[in-house]
């Protein structure tokens, strides 16, 4: 079955129904309906177009009574006598006939010498004695002998010659994206030229699988058929950490997770199996990565930044390239590939607590307040090397940005013309388009028509709408036939989206390309989300070594938890706000631990660590958040930075009868600093996602702890916000803390550090600064001082400390082993 076939038969089923108008009156007494396989069938000109049509009856039984179903070619945009062959007839189904019996009607079209747009021929069906298909369906001869068709001219000439044949309502339908739930019907895709239709967070098929995902992206696909163009829809989805909305799709560890890793291969290799998985179900654009960097942890987005330093967050950016392949886009017709896109532009990640005006809110889509230095260090810099990489869209932030001393007060990111046009576009030089926010040019102040002018005026090229598409589009159309949004603006919107689609290879291939559709969870893409989970582990606390723990020792483990997979993947999994319990197919971190165990029964669960603790060599106490997303999930807002009550009294059970290991799953810190004296070892368990076997690697050291602090840990919230650089800096862990395992610290004192500092040297002047042989030097001192300061913080230590990774990041050899060594004095 053809891609278009398969989709045409998943609209059949969705679209069969009680029939409209006359006949509806009697449909109750109906026992039989009649099916097409598909509402619409394209076929290239001078083809035969076969529609089937089939009885479908209660319970499968043979038909009661003859039904008829007479059909005639009439009405669209196609010629009878000259396009195709008219066809007119009937064909009755006797008595008795059995259900799924089909009879086929043909359409001859004929083959034409000049290039054509496309042209549609409906067949109408007239059903007397069963129900019939709630839609007719139409035969399309395909556009065909085109420039823009041909994929041979460059992507530049192909967007010229498209966009100067298109009218302006086509350019408007274009620049228009719907959620897939809000259609009022599948043929509004058509009827309104829609450029673009999404999956909410949670908006799935059922069944929610990634085959489904493929007949559904298909079946809507096959909707564009039927217009002139043919442009194919560019469906998109939120990807954060894997393909989240399917069920037993390969789910990484959120991007704070891949942040603590510090490895950019690492980072890129995730992304490139979420773009594989991705792209197998049809959906060719992921809206990732989020490339924000976060400056208060009370923020419910946090764990979707890679880190509070705007060097870490730019190391981690390979991820582009994981989804994309080159930054020339060549490689986004493949089927691992997708379109990414850079969010949320710009400064969502430094909004202050309590700016917020949206509902409950306390830091979500508030105001970011900086000066104009402030703003381009920490918060544009991310998004110029996302243009580096050629990442392919932009979403800007639902928040505000205040810069100090220009006297505007805040100003609406999706109204900011100044950062969209003059920085992004202007300075930066972004080729690719800019996608709005779930409904946020709504929060424009202004109504609904100026809403529109504003932002598209700024310089957003694709308005989410998500809903009310018929408004945008009529809104659009009104504000450019009054002059207020100029047809260039539009031009250069349309231009921005079609480039994409024809980079993308969408003209060529717009059904889904299901090769790697086998793939979507497999065991070789469950490896890697391991090895990342491994990598995202950051040892805090270590006393006595009781990590790594040994295959053959009695384990007690306690903790919320230790055998969640919905706790520990997190927000923007299967849901947007995602949810306790069995979310997602995976191991959670206890089955890990079991299976990494010499026996399973070596370990003991007892989730309030209400069983006896005697007995046992180690304590595990797994504990931390439950799920959440953006704005509920800030702090103040039915949330807050303490363990629960329970998670509490587990700690303090299971540590005061035994050596203890506490791993806390969450997105953000913990404040944990008056237990800390308590615990032998403090584990931060970043949302691992569905590889729990990750976190049982190093705790049974089959990997060795190497992560590191992507956040200042904070000792009281009040000392939020707190970031590498700040003046007065005393956190309860620093940035860039992590212990290690397996591997002894390195040894020495002040004259180690010396012959690192030259090596240091050396290696700058040999231009290794951001490779991994200049990393390994800084990272041997690193060690070295850690051991030194063995777990006693002051500000004069992790002040230098946290400075050093900075450094690090943005290649300053030099610099970075220095800050230790000032570190390592104050230790």
């Amino acid at each position: 079955m053809t891609a278009a076939l398969a989709a045409g038969a998943v609209l059949a089923t969705l679209l069969a129904g009680p029939p409209t108008g006359p006949a509806a009156a009697a449909a109750p007494a109906l026992t039989a309906s009649v099916l097409t396989d598909t509402a619409v069938r394209p076929v290239r000109n001078g083809a035969d177009a076969l529609i089937e049509l089939s009885v479908a009856t209660t319970g499968s039984a043979p038909t009661e009574e003859p039904l008829t179903v007479a059909y005639t070619t009439k009405g669209g945009t196609a010629r009878a006598g000259k396009d195709y062959t008219p066809v007119t007839g009937s064909h009755t189904f006797p008595a008795g006939t059995a259900s799924g019996t089909t009879h086929t009607v043909t359409v001859r079209t004929a083959k034409a010498s000049k290039p054509a747009v496309a042209k549609t021929i409906p067949l109408e069906l007239t059903v007397t004695g069963a129900q019939a298909p709630q839609e007719n369906p139409q035969v399309v001869i395909d556009a065909h002998g085109l420039p823009y068709q041909n994929a041979n001219l460059p992507v530049k000439q192909r967007v010229a010659d498209l966009l100067g044949r298109m009218s302006p309502a086509e350019k408007a339908g274009q620049m228009t994206q719907a959620e897939r739930e809000a259609l009022r019907a599948p043929g509004d895709i058509a009827a309104y030229g829609l450029g673009s239709l999404l999956s909410g967070g949670g908006s799935a098929p059922t069944p929610n699988t990634a085959a489904a995902w493929a007949k559904m992206t298909d079946a809507y696909q096959l909707r564009t058929r039927t217009t002139r163009f043919q442009i194919p829809l560019i469906y998109g989805v939120d990807a954060v950490h894997g393909h989240n909305n399917v069920d037993g799709a390969t789910i990484m560890p959120h991007n704070i997770g891949i942040g603590a890793g510090r490895d950019p291969e690492r980072a890129e290799r995730t992304g490139a199996i979420t773009a594989k998985e991705v792209r197998a179900t049809g959906v060719p654009w992921n809206f990732a990565p989020c490339v924000c960097v976060t400056r208060d942890e009370r923020w419910g987005r946090s764990y979707e930044a890679f880190g509070e330093d705007p060097a870490l967050v730019e190391a981690m950016e390979t991820v582009i390239q994981g989804m994309q392949g080159s930054p020339s886009g060549e490689d986004l017709d493949r089927a691992d590939k997708v379109l990414g896109s850079a969010k949320h532009f710009v400064g969502d990640g430094g909004t202050a607590y309590g700016s917020s005006t949206t509902g409950s809110y306390t830091v979500d889509q508030g105001v970011t307040e900086v000066t104009r230095q402030e703003l381009e260090a920490v918060h544009l810099s991310p998004f110029e090397e996302s243009v580096k990489r050629g990442v392919g869209t932009v979403m800007p932030s639902y928040s505000s940005l205040d810069v100090l001393g220009d006297d505007q007060g805040p100003v609406k990111m999706h109204a900011n013309a100044e950062m969209i046009n003059g920085v992004l576009k202007d300075r930066m030089g972004f080729e690719g388009f800019v996608i709005s926010d779930w409904q946020a040019i709504d929060q424009i102040p202004g109504d609904y028509p100026s809403d529109v002018r504003t932002s598209i005026n700024a310089g957003l090229d694709m308005i989410m709408v998500p809903t009310a598409y018929q408004d945008f589009t009529r809104t659009l159309k009104d504000e450019v036939d009054a002059g207020r949004i100029s047809e260039a603006r539009i031009d250069d919107a349309v231009a921005r989206i079609l480039t994409q689609k024809f980079r993308l290879g969408l003209f060529e291939k717009p059904y889904a390309d299901t090769t790697h559709l086998d793939r979507v969870g497999s065991a070789e893409h469950r490896a890697v989300a391991r090895e990342a989970v491994a990598k995202s582990q950051v040892l805090l606390k270590n006393d006595g070594a009781v990590l790594p723990i040994e295959p053959g020792q009695k384990v007690y483990v306690a903790g919320s938890n230790a055998d969640d997979i919905g706790n520990q993947t997190g927000g923007w999994t299967t849901s947007w706000q995602g949810s306790s319990g069995e979310t997602a197919t995976g191991t959670t971190i206890l089955e890990g631990m079991r299976k990494a165990a010499r026996t399973p029964e070596s370990v003991t669960f007892s989730q309030d660590a209400s069983a006896a603790t005697d007995g046992y060599d180690v304590g595990v106490v797994v504990v931390g958040e439950t799920p959440y997303a953006e704005g509920i999930g800030d702090v103040g807002n039915g949330h807050d930075l303490d363990l629960t009550a329970a998670d509490r009294a587990a700690v303090d059970k299971v540590c005061a009868a035994m050596d203890c290991a506490v791993l806390i799953v969450s997105g953000r810190p913990q404040l944990i600093g008056d237990r800390l004296g308590k615990i032998n070892a403090l584990v931060a368990s970043w949302l691992p996602g569905s590889e729990g076997d990750g976190v049982a690697d190093v705790l049974y050291g089959r990997r060795a702890f190497t992560g590191q602090l992507p956040v200042t840990w904070p000792k009281v919230e009040a000392q939020l916000p707190i970031n590498v650089g700040d003046t007065a800096y005393d956190p309860q862990f620093p940035y860039g803390w992590g212990l290690t395992t397996l591997t002894k610290p390195p040894a020495g004192g002040e004259p180690a550090l010396a012959a690192l500092a030259v090596a240091a040297r050396a290696a700058e002047k040999a231009h290794l600064g951001k490779t991994p042989a200049g990393r390994a030097i800084v990272d041997r001192a690193r060690l070295l001082v850690q051991r030194k300061i063995d777990g006693t913080f002051t500000q004069e230590i992790s002040k230098p400390f946290a400075e050093a990774d900075h450094l690090l990041l943005t290649g300053d050899l030099t610099g970075a082993v220095a800050r230790l060594r000032t570190a390592y004095r104050a230790a």
